[in-house]
């Protein structure tokens, strides 16, 4: 039987939601629009198009990306109000890519996403620790990944 969802948020901010069990219910559509563009950072095709998927029915604009690089070649960096990064990419790894951006200067809020598995909860405690708003597992909620990315345009 397979472990309930948890998403783990850094205990130093001021969390907007409760990372809860993932459940069967459909996730509720939300109509607001937001100004903010979120950007998506996940080698994985079909996930990054469901994501996009799921953000623009939540009215956001979202901007996908297969690795860090064509995400720090684009200037998306400079307007993105999110970003969505998984953990493990081709090239340069997600922490590497949350090390590079904060020794630039950028203050864009993290969320991580990781299907790796993480027993002992090292890995989203590290990205925590270094300024990533939450850490979410494979398979996560909608409505999950909707909040943090809420609390993180928040932010």
């Amino acid at each position: 039987m397979q472990q309930p969802y948890i998403g783990v948020m850094a205990p130093r901010r001021k969390p907007a939601y409760r990372a809860k069990a993932q459940s069967i219910s459909p996730t509720p559509m939300r109509t607001e629009e937001h100004d903010l563009v979120i950007a998506v950072v996940d080698d994985e095709a079909a996930l990054r198009e469901a994501l996009e998927s799921l953000l623009r029915s939540a009215g956001f604009k979202a901007l996908t990306f297969p690795s860090a690089e064509e995400f720090l070649a684009s200037d998306c960096g400079k307007r993105a109000g999110c970003l969505i990064l998984d953990v493990r990419l081709p090239g340069m790894s997600g922490p590497e890519l949350q090390r590079h951006l904060a020794k630039s200067g950028s203050r864009i809020p993290i969320v991580f996403i990781t299907a790796q598995e993480d027993r002992d909860g090292e890995l989203c405690a590290q990205v925590l620790r270094q300024g990533a708003l939450a850490c979410l597992r494979k398979p996560f909620g909608d409505e999950d990944l909707l909040n943090a990315v809420e609390s993180a345009c928040a932010q």
